[in-house]
Order: C-alpha cells, then structure tokens, then sequence
C-alpha cells in the first residue's frame, strides 16, 4: 500500500511535490505520439518564440514565467493533445504579456493557433471596470464557456492551465488563494468533470480543499492514512484472492489498488452527513480487462465468491455517465468482514475515466485534423454538450449572471437521465418535467407541446421525471403555446427563459395590435369631425407623401405613432389641408374672444372665439416658456418653446402668454425617469408622489436587461413649473432614480 501512500501525501509536500519539467520532458512526452516533421517544428518554434518573448519576465513565485508555459504544455502531453494545441498552451499568455498581436500569432503559427490564443486571451482580458464583483466574476465565466463552446481545445489549455497555478498556488497572497480555490471548484473542477477529465478534477478539487479548508482537509489526510496502515493488508489479501479466481477462469486482466480523493470523501462527511466509517468505497480494487463480455463475466465470478451489498451495484456500461464514463461498481464482503468497492472496466474505458474526452479524441497521427468535426463528434457523445452549444448560443441577450444561472442548474446540477423514444439520452435537474425535456429537445417542440407519454403511458405536462424514464412529446402546431402557468411547472432555467421570451413576444404582439388599433380611432373619429369617412381617410393616409414626411413605413406603423401621439391627427390633417367642415379662415389681426373661459393662456389683441388648447406632446404648464401654433380650423395649440415637434413650423408659431390670474388648477405633466432597476422600485415612486399630494394618472416602466436599469413614464397633475421643479428634486432622492426629466412624445 505504499504507493498509495505516496499518492494521498504528495499534495502536502513543499511546491505540491510536483517536479519541474524542462522543454526535453515536455518533447520527449509528445515524440511518443508525434513523429511528423512539421507538426514537431510547429511545438518546436512555439517554444522558440515564447522562449524570447517572456524572457526577463518573472512569476509571482520568483520563477521565469516560462516554466509556467512549460507546465501546461506538459500536462496537455499527459492527456496526448494534438501539436496545435500543445503549441497553443505554450503561447496563451503571449498576447496578453507582450507586444505580440493575434495577427503575429496567426501570421507565424496559422489560424488554428490563432483562433485558441484569441479566445484564451479575450478571457484573460476581462476587467472588472464597472461591474459589481458578482458581475465581474460571471461575466468572466461565460468568457471561458463561450470559448469552449466553440472549441473544446481552449478549455483543454484553461484546465492545464488552472491546474499548474494551483499547484503553485503559494506564491500568492492567501486573499487571492481563496478567490482562485473558490473560483476552481465552481467553475474548472466542475468543466473537468463535465468531460471527464478526473484526473485533473480530482487534484483541482484537493488543492482547492486544502487552501479553503486545510484544517477538514488534514483531518481527512490523517484518516485516510490511518485506514491504509490498519485496512491495507485486509485489502491486499482480497485483490490476491480475486486475482487467482480470474486466473483460473483463462482472462487477462490487471488489478491495482485505489483510494478515494480528498475532496469525495469531504463531500460525503460535509455536505451529505456520513461519517467515515460509513463510507465504503474509500479504499477500493480496479479490475482492468480486454472486453466487455470479460468485465461481467469477473463480475459473474466475483459475485459467486463473495457476497455482495443489496443496492450497491451499478452498470455504468449499459448506461454511461453524461461524462462517457463507463464501468462495473460491486461492493462486497471479504472473508474477514470489511466491505471493499471493486471497479471493474476495460483498458479504454479506463482511460476515459481518467482523462476523458482527451483519451476519446487523442491525437492520431497521420488523420487529417478537422475542429468542426471534433466539435461535432463531441456534441454526439456527451450528450449534454449539445444542450451546453445551444445555451450558450441563445445566451447574447442575457446578462452573464443569468447565463451562469442557467448553465449551473441546467447543466452541472443535472443529475436526472431520460431518454427519447429513439435512445437518445436528456440529462435533466432534479424536479425536471416533460416540460423541460420538451423545451430541451427544442424550442419549437417545447412551445407546441399539448401531452406527454412517459414509460407508454399519458401522463400530465407537470409529472416530475425519473432516471431510466423514456419520454415523448406530443406537439400541436395549433397549439396556443405556452402560459403564465407553465412557468410554475418547469425546472430548468433555460425552459423559464424560453417561455418568458414567448409570453413577451406574445404581449408585444397584443399591444402592437391593441396601439394600431386606439391609433386608427383617433384618425377616424379626427376625420370623420373634417367630413372624411374611413375609407378615403386610409387612402390618404396610406400615400407616400403622408408616411415619408412623417419617417413611417407603413400605414400600421403610422398608426402605432398616432396613439404614442407621435404625430397626431390634427397635425396630419394640417398637412393635408383638411379643414373642420364650415370653418372661416382665421385673421389673427382681428379681436376674437376666447371660448374656453378656463384656458390659462391667451393671445394678444384677441376676444372670445379663439380656440386655445395645450400641446399633449411636451404637456406645457404655468411657468413653462411657451410657443403657440396655429392650426387649420383648430384654433392654436400651446407647446413649451424648446418642444421639438415644433422644429420646421416657424411660420405658423405665434406669441402666447400665461394669464396672471390662474386660479387654483393642476396641470398633466409627463416625465421621465431613469433608475437602476430594483425590488419594490415603483412603489417607491408611487409613495413619495402620493405623499407629496401629487396626483399620478399614468404609470409604466421599461426593463433594459443589458445594464439592469429601467425608464419609468409618469402623468403626473402640478399647478406650475415651480412645483414640478421641487418634485423633480425629491424624486431624485428616491434610492436608485438617477435622473428625472420632462418627457416629449
């Protein structure tokens, strides 16, 4: 048992224990696989270059930055990566730590080169500027996973990466250890996991361990030594038992022993609440053979010679893990009466367990190397990485903090396998129903779902799925898709967000038909005052003339205009000509009366008869410096003088002035406010207006998801600009209002 031993104990030695590797060990790994020419020159000048460039430029620990290179080109020759990617590991800090451009890059060492470094770089590059720490951080993830989306090669390098500055993780400050060893096991153990690298996950996760938790993490250190010295000899007894039941039997195999990592057995003692003793496979026998049929026919043998624990076998050939992992996991009772764990698997299966997709897709000599086919190949055979693809390719309206949201739960927390009829495996959260796997499957098929058969059977939308359960979909494409309550049914947040996004486009379409709708009225009823019915009124409003003056395309959006009343119908029907039916020529030389009494403006040199009335447009009030507009059998309308709507009528503006005496009278007002978008923002609003006397009428916001803040519009009621004004002063002491300003339609 020595050398496990030595295995569980190197993570506590000075520097992790790790030996230094020179470019002879790093060329020497990848001559055991590489032997073309120009692939060679390629890693060859890759050195060469980075070599030059980062020479004079030092680690944190002390060390030439290029023994950091060197690590992480080493570690890619471990899992047997192509020349692209190995010369790629060796210049990903180029760009970012010298003058050396992408262009550079690709001019010297190809696109292909080209494209990683780019990616490894734009992730590098981020900067917290603006951002909260939280967005920082998510931000910078799905930096990284966006990279990998595209190609599996820039996580490969990231992993290796990540995995060298943990292992020299003392050299920096302890806040900074932590933020790294934090940052490791949310975000680059898990990557390892996903595609099966254990062995870089487990060593990940054990150093993290050690710098958040060293005190559990040598608790666990001890005990594991302890159960080794105690539990050794019990162990090499039984692997010497089995060993002869298979020799008998004709098979060729190998058998070794193996031990749980630290950061397992933490896991089960920490956050599921066993103790040590309960755990069973900390110390365990790996049974290496030829086929398939060899590994159940062991276990076949096994099993009639020792007795196994009831639920604790697991087939993980007929049904792999969404990590491709496959093998056979007994636990049994040796003769002396300790439970050992036996994993029994073949020769390839072992090395996907240990490095994953790197073994699936090792570099073979002499195949020409197609990325897109690889990328493609992958989707095929872990099976959630397809649903990885498609999450990320949907995420560019989403902040980075919901698509890390999305991508956690839906991805990494997915512990629930289901299969469509045709054997495809869906991996699925807990709590996942055939909602999720229909939006899973695809959008198109989740919006038109009507039922669900799981097992053979019609189930209801909201069934919650098992493990093993098969599920097919039944879709309608006059389905109505889905409702507010469907949001209550599904689990997974990329479900949610597909169906919000329906709701929304749903409710767009409502108030676009509902705002064409209210407009054309008002150019009705508008017209209709002027002797025009609607049919010529649809005439005329359709010409191009009307909708080119007024930067429309059509007559629907001409529509949506006039209720936004932008432009509205008097205008239009002033520049047509339409005049109110029996209406005179007005002669502003002459005294006419006023006709509406409590009108607060009037105009110089006028009597009663006058029609007078205030712009809904920029909603003048007493105060306001104000412009009037003469309109063809309208009379005048009041605007504020710096209204824009009035920028091309200079010749129909007259002087207007405010009545001394106005009396006692509110006036509509519109603003606007710009906020950062927050729980209970409008209330707030509301309350502060209510408690200053102000009469609120109108009230509705705008969410700008890309920066989290949002624009509210308010009809307010105030007797004069000077009241507006200190309005306007203690709005802006409302928490997270920023800016408050009159509004123009």
């Amino acid at each position: 048992m020595e050398e496990i031993l030595n295995e569980i104990n190197k993570e506590i030695k000075p520097n992790g224990g790790y030996k230094m590797h020179s470019y002879q060990d790093v060329k020497a790994n990848y001559l055991t696989y590489i032997h073309n020419e120009d692939s060679i020159k390629l890693i060859d000048d890759a050195y060469k270059f980075v070599e030059k460039k980062h020479a004079g430029i030092f680690r944190k620990s002390g060390e030439p930055y290029i023994h950091h290179l060197l690590e992480v080109a080493y570690i890619l020759t471990t899992l047997q990566c192509g020349p692209t990617t190995i010369a790629s590991g060796l210049l990903h800090d180029v760009v970012e730590d010298t003058e050396t451009t992408i262009d550079d890059i690709n001019r010297l060492f190809g696109p292909e080169c080209a494209q990683i470094v780019d990616a490894l770089t734009k992730i590098q590059r981020l900067k917290l500027s603006h951002r909260t720490q939280e967005e920082f951080e998510a931000e910078d993830r799905r930096k990284i996973f966006l990279g990998m989306a595209k190609d599996i090669r820039v996580i490969l390098i990231k992993l290796a990466d990540r995995l060298h500055n943990m292992r020299t993780v003392e050299a920096l400050k302890p806040e900074r250890q932590q933020a790294l060893a934090k940052e490791t096991l949310e975000v680059f153990a898990p990557i390892a996991h996903r595609i099966g690298v254990y062995r870089i996950e487990s060593e990940l996760e054990d150093l993290s361990l050690k710098i958040q938790e060293p005190q559990k993490y040598n608790e666990i250190l001890d005990l594991l030594n302890n159960k080794i010295k105690n539990r050794g000899k019990a162990l090499e007894t039984l692997k010497k038992k089995i060993a002869d039941i298979i020799l008998k039997n004709n098979i060729n195999f190998e058998i070794e022993s193996r031990v749980k990592s630290i950061y397992s057995i933490y896991k089960k003692m920490y956050l599921k609440g066993h103790s040590f003793d309960e755990i069973y496979d900390v110390l365990a026998l790996r049974v290496i053979t030829e086929t398939e049929i060899n590994c159940y026919e062991i276990l076949g043998l096994i099993h009639a010679q020792f007795k196994p624990i009831p639920g604790r076998f697991k087939d993980y050939i007929a049904v792999p893990k969404p990590n491709m992992y496959q093998s056979l996991h007994t636990s049994i009772i040796a003769g002396d009466g300790n439970i050992f764990e036996v994993q029994i698997r073949t020769k390839e299966m072992d090395e996907v367990a240990e490095i994953g997709i790197a073994a699936h897709w090792r570099y073979k000599e002499g195949e020409k190397y197609n990325p897109k086919k690889e990328q493609q190949e992958i989707e095929e055979k872990l099976h959630w990485f397809r649903d990885f693809v498609s999450i990320s390719s949907e995420s560019s309206d989403e902040t980075a903090q919901e698509y890390m949201k999305h991508l956690s739960k839906d991805i990494f927390e997915a512990n629930v396998y289901v299969f469509t009829p045709k054997g495809r495996v869906i991996d699925l959260p807990a709590g996942s129903t055939p909602l999720d796997f229909a939006f899973r499957i695809h959008t198109k098929v989740g919006e038109q779902a009507v039922g669900a058969i799981v097992n053979n059977m019609l189930v209801p939308l909201n069934t919650v799925l098992k493990t093993g359960d098969v599920v097919d979909i039944k879709t309608s494409k006059t389905s109505t898709g889905p409702n507010e309550g469907w949001l209550n049914i599904v689990k997974t947040n990329s479900a949610k967000a597909r169906i919000k996004k329906f709701l929304q486009k749903k409710n767009n379409e409502l108030l676009r038909d509902d705002k064409i709708a209210k407009g054309k009225q008002s150019c009705v009823d508008f017209f209709k005052d002027r002797g025009v019915d609607e049919k010529e009124m649809e005439n005329l409003l359709s010409t191009e003339n009307v909708l080119k003056n007024y930067h429309f395309d059509n007559l629907d959006e001409l529509y949506i205009g006039v209720s936004n009343h932008n432009p509205n119908p008097a205008l239009i029907c002033d520049f047509l000509g339409i005049k109110r039916k029996e209406t005179q020529n007005l002669n502003l030389s002459k005294k006419v009366a006023i006709n509406n009494d409590n009108c607060p403006v009037y105009v110089k040199g006028t009597g009663s008869g006058l029609k007078i009335s205030l712009g809904n447009c920029c909603t003048p009030i007493p105060g306001d410096t104000i412009v009037g507009y003469v309109t063809k059998g309208m009379g005048i309308t009041v605007h504020r003088a710096a209204c824009p709507n009035l920028k091309n009528a200079k010749s129909r503006l007259i002087d207007v002035y405010w009545k001394d005496n106005l009396g006692i009278a509110d006036y509509p007002v519109d603003i606007q406010l710009e906020c950062n978008d927050r729980p209970n923002l409008l209330a707030d609003i509301l309350s502060t207006l209510s408690s200053n006397k102000i009469k609120v009428t109108e009230l509705n916001a705008k969410l700008h998801p890309e920066n989290l803040t949002c624009t509210v519009y308010c009809q307010i009621y105030v007797p004069d600009l000077n009241t507006l004004n200190k309005i306007f002063q203690t709005l802006k002491n409302v928490h997270d209002i920023y800016e408050v300003k009159r509004r123009v339609h």
